[in-house]
């Protein structure tokens, strides 16, 4: 369909006859009306599989692609919060059972960098209190331990001994589930979400924050104060350690504002 357009675009050209200004034109037109760089990427890419199909068929000389480069996709800024967002967005919830739970809740998230699907899934079982290890499942499976600090540790001692008992004691079974609704129930994804949204609103991050942000938050502040991206990779339970690449720039940023803090001819 894209080649068909191109050519159509083309007046009527055969393939033949199509030439590197038409591609080139055909590229120009597509980032005047607007279209996103992976999108024009797309379109050039079909229309060069396409020729180099023909080229091998013997039905054209040459590649009119050749030489168009594909424009650079400009990677998108991290968004995460600073500190004093992470602390002003932690002391939001209240005294009440329900607060209880959601500053345990909001701790261990930030401590942990865990994903939200992975949050309604860990039991009471899969903590460690004492050495301070939380036992993380993900959708496919695998395990892995990420170890929990001092202040979400108290957050969820307190929890546990104070608030879930309140909580569970309104339904009818307990399944271990470490976070629960306020029916008793195991919390689910969408409740993260509510309640990430409900303490965003109430500390004035508004639509700053959702649990993928508090986990960008969780890795940013671990690459800035030194984390290598091999232990972090580790941590964020990526597969592949260039999923932490993109943290690299944060690194970049930390040490120009040292530089320009510290050096007396910065």
């Amino acid at each position: 369909m894209i080649v068909t357009n191109f050519l159509a675009a083309k007046r009527g050209k055969e393939e033949s006859e199509v030439g590197n200004s038409d591609v080139a034109a055909f590229v120009l037109e597509l980032k005047q009306a607007g279209k996103s760089s992976s999108t024009v990427n797309r379109k050039l890419a079909s229309i060069r599989c396409y020729y180099r199909c023909l080229m091998e068929l013997g039905v054209v000389a040459s590649d009119p692609t050749a030489g168009i480069k594909s424009p650079r996709i400009q990677r998108s800024e991290i968004e995460y919060l600073s500190l004093a967002e992470v602390e002003t967005l932690l002391s939001s919830p209240d005294e009440s059972v329900k607060g209880i739970r959601d500053r345990a809740l909001l701790e261990l998230m930030y401590a942990t960098g865990v994903r939200s699907g992975e949050l309604v899934g860990i039991k009471l079982g899969d903590l460690n209190m004492k050495i301070g290890f939380v036992s993380c499942t993900r959708e496919d499976g695998r395990v892995r331990m990420i170890p929990v600090g001092r202040p979400a540790r108290e957050a969820l001692e307190r929890y546990i001994g104070e608030a879930r008992p309140s909580l569970v004691a309104r339904s009818e079974e307990d399944d271990g589930s470490l976070f629960v609704n306020y029916n008793g129930s195991a919390l689910t994804r969408q409740g993260v979400w509510k309640i990430i949204k409900y303490y965003g609103e109430k500390s004035g991050l508004g639509e700053k924050i959702n649990p993928q942000i508090l986990r960008n938050s969780f890795a940013a502040h671990m690459v800035q104060n030194g984390a290598d991206l091999k232990s972090l990779q580790e941590l964020m339970g990526y597969e592949d350690i260039m999923a932490t690449k993109i943290f690299v720039s944060l690194t970049k940023n930390r040490i120009i504002d040292v530089y320009d803090r510290t050096h007396p001819r910065a």
